[in-house]
């Protein structure tokens, strides 16, 4: 399997099992500008999900006060059966070993950390993989996982060199 589709596996791993992102926002570089929010600058709604922060909100910093409201309108705007996935994978996080989930946030600052041309090869590598059927899924995961370093980055760097020559033939198709 190639390092594409494991970073895309691990990537999609993230993005299901993962924390909501935005309780971390304050995290992120972008969010370090980020202005403060007066508590009674959120809505109805917002208080009723943030109540738990409403003591302490104005000691909050300012990025996280951010990222918290931007989660919020996120919540709000779900339909129920979107907000019962988010539940679900919010559960399945909170039952991961305390070490799998730092693996899976370190993983997610990677997809996160590359560009937008790599992030959209991950999507398509990882809609490719999810359209194959099961037992080829589950050969694949079984020979990545007995993979050997050395055999893995053989593999990543065949799929690097498919992938270059896809991107070839659909810049030719193009023309």
């Amino acid at each position: 399997m190639s390092k594409l589709i494991q970073i895309m596996l691990l990537a999609a791993l993230a993005m299901i099992c993962a924390e909501p992102q935005w309780a971390y926002a304050d995290e992120a570089p972008e969010a370090l500008a980020a202005a403060a929010i007066e508590w009674r600058d959120l809505r109805p709604e917002q208080h009723a999900l943030l109540r738990r922060f409403e003591a302490d909100w104005a000691q909050l910093p300012p990025a996280r006060q951010q990222a918290l409201a931007r989660g919020t309108e996120r919540w709000l705007a779900m339909s129920d059966s979107e907000r019962a996935a988010a539940r679900e994978r919010f559960k399945a996080w909170n039952e991961l070993p305390a070490d799998r989930r730092e693996r899976v946030r370190e993983r997610w600052e990677k997809y996160r950390d590359m560009t937008p041309e790599q992030r959209a090869a991950v999507r398509r590598n990882f809609k490719r993989f999810r359209e194959l059927p099961p037992a080829r899924r589950e050969e694949l995961r079984r020979r990545w996982q007995q993979a050997t370093p050395q055999e893995r980055r053989e593999m990543l760097e065949r799929l690097r060199r498919l992938q270059e020559l896809r991107d070839r033939r659909q810049l030719q198709r193009d023309r």
